[in-house]
């Protein structure tokens, strides 16, 4: 208030105002040429405080502040630098510069019965003291508190009283970095021989830093006066204006130079962006841990020069004795033991009370809340860390309202939470705190099936599609004729009329459905191909037999609606649980408002499937996964779900105020939970059976793409023993393409070919072995007098008559030897 009285005498004047001592940020709104801040404005140390915030990661502060201008004008800025690390202050301790100890401890305790645990005290040192002495005294410097003190008192530190020190054990401080200089030391050795040679009789006397401000101040000033005016005066008109004054402004905010307290000098008249020390009480005095700058955030030392990003990690700060001198990092926050127990609301439905039940016993006056939900919240706050209170409180919907209705139950106060199926839901999420879901979810579309197996007299085609269909008959028939030009020269079985040849090759290629060929393969090549033909039949074979099975077993499990569409063009009614969030969804999906109805229970959607659509009814009901599993739990023989990849949802949640520590140890707790042998011994009734998995909808025939590659191999394969055939019979025939008699036309020669081809090949393998067994043969003949007669049994079988049998070469020799013998 002084400084603003003294800031417009100066306006009027024309003369420059440099203050060393007001530190309130509400004189920018002053904005004044004429005024130079030359310290360091309260406002730029929230920046420091958020840091340190973030980097324990508490989520609540209160702060506790003087009421004056001094103490209010912070808060602004700290409310904002707050919520930028999304912290939140959830209450403000304001204490009168005049408050006695009775009216300090009154508050304190009002301060104490709440969860926040992390408490900001902007004030002087006078009345800072007197709030530790209190807090000490009634229990709020001991383990589990942290205390953060701004510059407002650390700055001071000196004029503390000693024995006030020990009330502040592990509290937290900031202060503006002077750094150390030669300088720095022989200016305070000189000032302070000089104070003492001035007051005797005060020996404890330092130098803080509105002294070294005030200095530094005086200095830049001089420099400002003698560069501007020299040695001349001041010069006034009759108003008494300095005439001088905007000149001397131009000289003020030009000085910069090293002071005693670091590096000085004016910016848009306040000081630059300072570096803040953080230090931590204890003992009989005070431990740097840190410091924080600007660009840098939190570092443990200057020095360091690689830090190249802003950081608020706790790991840039040194060790630090905290309230109560505890092992481990306060939480910021607890349920206090003499505090009020947490009022937890529970939506009351008349449906899906597997998932929460509520039971209202009037003879006793009492309520019994149940359901998986609610054994799940029980679960979970029995492993949590500490002991939390909480008693359980009906929440009623009106026909109107939904669940978004519990949601503002939670925003205005009137529940510390809800407990429930509750979905997690990105809109909900701005105004509330969700912990991590304990329930996956989803929404799905519910609809009946139908008996379906198809009695169709051709069925047996429809396990392969007809692209597969036409694929494998291509490939039956690129057997036949691979096989029959590999084995057409070689082979007596591939040989005969035409009508023949074709019958005996695709006799041949059809047969290996069943593996029935009979017919021998003489030629390697034909042999490699039909092996690897036979693996391709075989594969083929078989999931054509599974899929057959599926169309005739599985089928009657199709759902009687493929999607959404389908119901928009039949005109279909759909259903949606009343109080859901699905109801955006279904009003989004541009159904007339006469088709959308509403159920309250499993039971009630029974009826409305039961009805059907033409009788008002539904064909379809879009809702939640969880309780969509809860129906087909009773109902899983007669409906099944759609997948609904466009509606997506985070699952089931508990659901606390923004910015509620206690979100965070509900979700850890859950996670605890989930992986804990609790979780299965909890009946959960949202599992759904194996019958009851969602179907797609689609049609089971086999499709080419599932085999394409087997038909690759065998029609390379083919191609490959085709082309090597080629070359080797192309090249046996080369007498015919090079004749020289130019009377021979192509055409002729390509017929020759082509005659050639269709001969046997007697120097086959298959054709000399024949040819060497009709050699070697013997004929077994009996001769009895002049007639000879031709015994069918081996040689050794006729050893009773030895003279009687003669081979047949020995026959004709002797009827050869008889003509000889009549002619000669």
């Amino acid at each position: 208030m002084q400084a603003s009285f003294v800031i417009d005498l100066g306006n009027k004047s024309q003369i420059p105002i440099i203050s060393f001592s007001a530190t309130s940020p509400d004189l920018n709104s002053i904005r004044s040429p004429y005024f130079f801040q030359a310290t360091v404005n309260d406002s730029s140390q929230v920046k420091a405080i958020s840091a340190i915030i973030q980097a324990f990661g508490w989520r609540q502060v209160v702060p506790i502040h003087v009421d004056n201008v001094f103490g209010k004008g912070i808060i602004p800025y700290l409310y904002e630098a707050l919520e930028e690390v999304d912290a939140r202050i959830p209450y403000r301790s304001i204490i009168s510069p005049r408050a006695t100890n009775q009216e300090i401890e009154i508050e304190l305790y009002k301060v104490m019965t709440m969860q926040t645990r992390v408490f900001i005290v902007h004030m002087g040192p006078d009345l800072g003291s007197r709030i530790f002495r209190i807090a000490k005294e009634i229990g709020m410097m001991g383990e589990g508190y942290v205390w953060i003190i701004t510059d407002g008192m650390t700055n001071l530190w000196s004029v503390i009283d000693r024995s006030d020190v020990d009330y502040m054990q592990g509290v937290l401080g900031l202060r503006n970095y002077v750094p150390n200089s030669k300088e720095l030391k022989r200016f305070e050795k000189q000032w302070k021989l000089k104070f003492l040679q001035d007051n005797p009789g005060m020996g404890n006397a330092k130098f803080d830093i509105f002294g070294l401000w005030a200095y530094d101040a005086t200095t830049t000033l001089a420099m400002a006066v003698e560069e501007v005016f020299g040695t001349t005066n001041f010069n006034f008109d009759a108003a008494n204006v300095s005439q001088n004054g905007p000149t001397l402004i131009q000289a003020l905010s030009r000085m910069r130079l090293k002071g005693l307290s670091g590096d000085f000098g004016f910016i848009n008249g306040q000081l630059e962006s300072p570096i803040f020390q953080i230090v931590n009480f204890n003992g009989n005095g005070e431990n740097g841990i840190g410091f924080w700058t600007p660009n840098h955030g939190l570092v443990r030392r200057l020095e360091v020069t690689n830090v190249t990003r802003y950081s608020t990690s706790k790991g840039n700060l040194g060790s630090i004795i905290w309230p109560g001198d505890p092992q481990s990092i306060p939480k910021g926050w607890e349920i206090p033991i003499n505090g009020k127990r947490l009022k937890i609301g529970v939506p009351m439905q008349n449906g899906f009370t597997e998932l929460v039940k509520i039971a209202l016993d009037n003879s006793t006056n009492s309520t019994t809340f149940s359901g998986y939900c609610i054994d799940v919240f029980n679960a979970v706050m029995n492993v949590m860390p500490y002991h939390v209170p909480f008693d359980f409180y009906p929440i009623k919907l009106g026909e109107e309202e939904t669940y978004n209705n519990l949601i503002d139950e939670v925003v205005y106060g009137n529940y510390d939470a809800v407990v429930g199926d509750i979905s997690i839901i990105a809109n909900r999420s701005k105004y509330v705190e969700y912990t991590l879901p304990f329930v996956q979810s989803g929404v799905e579309i519910l609809v009946p099936i139908r008996n379906d197996v198809d009695k169709n007299a051709w069925v047996f085609l429809k396990p392969l599609s007809w692209d597969l269909w036409i694929t494998s008959i291509c490939f039956f028939t690129f057997l036949a004729f691979v096989i029959w030009v590999l084995e057409h020269r070689i082979n007596e079985e591939f040989r005969g009329p035409p009508l023949h040849h074709v019958g005996t090759s695709f006799w041949f290629s059809f047969s290996t459905i069943v593996f029935a060929h009979r017919e021998k393969v003489l030629s390697n090549p034909a042999r490699i191909v039909v092996v690897i033909w036979c693996v391709v039949v075989f594969i083929l074979t078989q999931s054509y037999t599974a899929s057959l099975t599926s169309l005739l077993t599985v089928q009657q499990l199709q759902p009687t609606v493929t999607d959404v569409n389908e119901l928009l063009m039949k005109g279909e009614n759909i259903g949606y649980q009343i109080g859901s969030f699905v109801r955006e969804i279904v009003l989004g999906l541009k159904f007339h408002p006469s088709q959308i109805k509403t159920y309250y229970s499993p039971q009630h959607l029974e009826e409305l499937f039961t009805k059907g659509s033409a009788n008002g009814g539904i064909a379809a009901a879009i809702d939640e996964i969880p309780c969509l599993n809860v129906f087909l739990a009773q109902h899983c023989n007669r409906y099944t779900t759609l997948k609904a990849p466009t509606f997506r949802s985070g699952g089931f949640g508990f659901v606390f105020p923004k910015g509620s520590p206690l979100a965070a140890d509900v979700s850890r707790a859950i996670l605890e939970f989930i992986q804990s042998d609790r979780a299965e011994e909890i009946e959960n009734p949202l599992k759904r059976q194996p019958i009851c998995s969602t179907t797609s909808g689609s049609t089971n025939n086999l499709s080419l793409g599932s085999f394409w590659g087997l038909f690759l191999i065998v029609g390379v394969a083919g191609v490959l023993a085709l082309l090597c055939y080629a070359i080797e019979f192309l090249y046996g025939q080369k007498d015919v393409w090079c004749k020289c008699d130019t009377g021979i036309s192509m055409w002729k020669r390509i017929l020759q070919v082509l005659r050639n081809f269709d001969q046997r090949d007697l120097t086959s393998q298959a054709f000399r072995q024949r040819e060497l067994k009709e050699e070697g043969s013997i004929e077994v003949i009996r001769v009895r007098g002049d007639v000879e007669t031709p015994v069918n049994a081996p040689i050794e079988t006729l050893d009773e008559e030895p003279n009687d049998i003669r081979t047949a070469t020995e026959s004709r020799e002797i009827d050869i030897h008889h003509a000889n013998t009549n002619s000669s």
